[in-house]
C-alpha cells in the first residue's frame, strides 16, 4: 500500500517527504554512519565515474530502448506501406494480428467524449492495461512513445546550449500535469471531442510516420523548440497526461521496477541529473532511504538511464519474484 500511495503522490506532483532520523531503520542509519567515515574524495569519485564511463555496456539499456522504440514504430509503418496487415492503425488505436488494442489514455478520452463504451474498445483497453501493468506502466513513455525519443535527442541539444548560456531551463510545478489530466478529461466529457488527441505529439508523430506528414507537425516543432530553449523536457514533465494514466497502472503493483540499493551508493547524484523525472530518485540522496532496497515509484519511466550511469550498480531492473535483469 505504501508503494501505491507514494506513487500516486509523485504522479500528483507532491514533494517527497524527507524522513526523520527516527524513521530510518537502525541498519540503514549504521550504514550511513560508516559511509561518512569512508567517504570518497572528489578525485576518487571522479576516478570511479571515469572508469565506468569508459566501460563496456555503458549505454546498454539506452541502446536497447532506442532499438525497441524504433522497431515498434517501424512495424506500424511497414505494415501500412506494404499492406502486411500485421499491425493496423497507429499507437492510439490499433489491431495486432486482428486483435484490437487501444492506448489507455486515448480510450479514456473517447469513452468520456462519446459517453458510450464499445465492446472492441473495452477489450482493447483491458488488454493494454494488463500488458503495461506487467511491463511497468510508464514504460510505454520511454520504450514506445515516438515523441519521447525525439525529445530525448532535443534534450541533448538543450544541455549543450544551456552549458554555453544559450538556453534556459525554467522549471514549473509538477502538479500542473495532474491539472492538465483533469482538464483534458473534462473537455472530452463536456465538448464530446477528444481535445487532447488533437494536441498530443505522441499521436501526431505516430500518424505522421505511418500516413505521411501534415501541418500538425508544426505543433510538435513548437514543443521541441520550447524544450530546447526554454524548459527541458517540459511536455513530458509538466503537461502530458499520458504519463499519469500509465503511471497509475504501474502503481497497482507492477512487477517490473527499478530498485535502489543504498549499500553501494556513493550519493554523487549522477542518476538524478540524467533522469526525466528526477524526483523519483530522491531516495538516492544521503539520508533519504528507509530500507536497504527501495523500489522506485511508478512515475519512473523505466528508461534505464539511471541504471546505465550508476558506477556502482546501485540501481537495477528487478522483476518481482524473479530477480534482476542485466
Amino acid at each position: 500500500m505504501s508503494y501505491f500511495i507514494d506513487s500516486v503522490r509523485q504522479l500528483a506532483g507532491a514533494k517527497t517527504i524527507k524522513p526523520t532520523p527516527d524513521q530510518i531503520p537502525v541498519e540503514v542509519r549504521t550504514l550511513y554512519a560508516e559511509k561518512r567515515k569512508e567517504r570518497l574524495s572528489g578525485e576518487e569519485l571522479r576516478a570511479v565515474e571515469h572508469k565506468h564511463e569508459h566501460s563496456p555496456g555503458r549505454h546498454r539499456w539506452r541502446n536497447r530502448r532506442w532499438v525497441t522504440l524504433i522497431l515498434i514504430n517501424l512495424l506500424f509503418v511497414v505494415s501500412y506501406q506494404f499492406d502486411v496487415q500485421l499491425v493496423e492503425g497507429a499507437l492510439t488505436a490499433s489491431r495486432v494480428l486482428g486483435f484490437h488494442m487501444a492506448d489507455i489514455n486515448s480510450a479514456l478520452q473517447v469513452m468520456l467524449a462519446y459517453k458510450h463504451v464499445v465492446l472492441n474498445l473495452l477489450i482493447g483497453t483491458t488488454t493494454v492495461i494488463v500488458l503495461w501493468w506487467l511491463l511497468g506502466g510508464r514504460t510505454f513513455c520511454s520504450w514506445v512513445c515516438p515523441y519521447h525519443l525525439v525529445a530525448e535527442w532535443a534534450e541533448s541539444l538543450h544541455l549543450k546550449l544551456a552549458a554555453r548560456g544559450w538556453a534556459r531551463d525554467i522549471q514549473f510545478h509538477r502538479g500542473g500535469r495532474a491539472v492538465f489530466w483533469v482538464t483534458f478529461a473534462l473537455l472530452a466529457l463536456l465538448t464530446g471531442y477528444t481535445v487532447f488527441e488533437t494536441l498530443s505529439p505522441t499521436g501526431i508523430l505516430s500518424r505522421a510516420l505511418i500516413y505521411g506528414p501534415g501541418l500538425a507537425l508544426l505543433w510538435v516543432l513548437v514543443l521541441l523548440l520550447f524544450e530546447i530553449f526554454v524548459s527541458r523536457r517540459a511536455w513530458c514533465r509538466y503537461v502530458c497526461p499520458i504519463g499519469i494514466t500509465y503511471g497509475l497502472v504501474g502503481a497497482l503493483g507492477s512487477p517490473l521496477r527499478v530498485q535502489y540499493n543504498v549499500a553501494s551508493c556513493h550519493h554523487e547524484g549522477d542518476c538524478r541529473k540524467v533522469c526525466l523525472v528526477p524526483h523519483v530518485l530522491d531516495v538516492t540522496i544521503r539520508g533519504r532511504a528507509l530500507a536497504m532496497d527501495t523500489d522506485i515509484g511508478a512515475d519512473c519511466t523505466r528508461c534505464g538511464l539511471c541504471v546505465d550511469i550508476c558506477p556502482t550498480s546501485s540501481l537495477s531492473y528487478k522483476i518481482k519474484g524473479l530477480g534482476g535483469l542485466t
